[in-house]
């Protein structure tokens, strides 16, 4: 089955707030201990400025087999601020599908450039998609230092 991609409504908060839960403090152990995840996402409601946040941006949701999958959101300026996808439907094309129709939005704003920080997960898929590591991070998130790499892609046109 392939995912259906759709942009997100004011309805789904809740759901994309628990999908990247599950997907951080479940899909990204191989990467992170468990303090490392706790510290990535404390919470298990969102924060009050979450809906917002995916509101303000361009915001993708799939759905696969009737359920919500995944999320992805980029910024006007072209940052992909989250992209998440449920644990138990990873390799399934979610994540592709949801790169593809951010990809198709952002060139037909005329963007030249995408970053992003980027997990140890989600690393390698952006890099299968072409981005290159700018730089590696170490960040402090509550009390837990996480590593993530500024990553880029360039959407000039070929000269």
């Amino acid at each position: 089955m392939t995912p259906r991609i759709r942009p997100y409504h004011s309805g789904d908060s809740d759901t994309l707030f628990a999908i990247f839960v599950d997907a951080v403090r479940n899909g990204t152990g191989e990467y992170y201990d468990n303090d490392q995840r706790r510290a990535w996402a404390p919470a298990t409601t969102p924060p009050s400025d979450w809906s917002a946040r995916l509101g303000a941006c361009d915001t993708y949701v799939a759905l696969f087999e009737g359920e919500i999958a995944g999320f992805i959101a980029t910024t006007a300026d072209g940052y992909v601020d989250l992209a998440f996808v449920r644990p138990a439907l990873a390799r399934r094309g979610v994540g592709q599908a949801l790169y593809d129709a951010m990809l198709a939005r952002a060139r037909s704003r005329g963007l030249t450039a995408l970053t992003t920080h980027a997990s140890h997960l989600a690393k390698p898929f952006f890099a299968r998609n072409g981005w290159r590591v700018e730089t590696t991070e170490l960040i402090e998130r509550n009390g837990a230092t996480l590593e993530r790499f500024a990553m880029a892609l360039d959407l000039s046109p070929l000269r």
